[in-house]
């Protein structure tokens, strides 16, 4: 699973009219203040929404720590971007989550592609 689907996933399940306890809006949770405009119940607004914020957020750590993010250090920057490199108890269990989701499905992926035939023809027993 990429990175945004996961984030997806994580923050409401893909429900693009959900609501945050402090107002965030989108399949994403933006909050309000940082919300450029457009619909934000529409997938496709609120992806390219999360990309313009995180595309300076990453930008910024990339300067600073000289490598990009890891999927841990991506969701922090998400969801707390000042406790990066210490993030609270509860930022980084989420974290954790996010990271383990994304590599879980990455992982998932290598597995089935595998054991997949290129040809996508399927042998039978004791047959190469």
């Amino acid at each position: 699973m990429d990175r945004w689907a996961a984030l997806s996933m994580l923050e409401t399940g893909d429900n693009d009219s959900a609501t945050g306890a402090v107002g965030e809006i989108s399949r994403f949770q933006i909050r309000p203040q940082l919300w450029p405009g457009g619909n934000p119940e529409d997938s496709k607004t609120a992806l390219a929404a999360a990309q313009k914020i995180m595309g300076t957020r990453v930008a910024a750590f990339e300067r600073t720590h000289r490598h990009p993010p890891t999927d841990f250090e991506f969701y922090v920057l998400w969801n707390a971007p000042g406790e990066v490199d210490h993030p609270c108890a509860r930022v980084a269990a989420r974290a954790r989550r996010f990271a383990n989701l994304v590599q879980r499905s990455a992982s998932g992926l290598q597995t089935m592609a595998r054991r997949t035939p290129v040809s996508g023809v399927r042998l039978g027993p004791g047959r190469t």
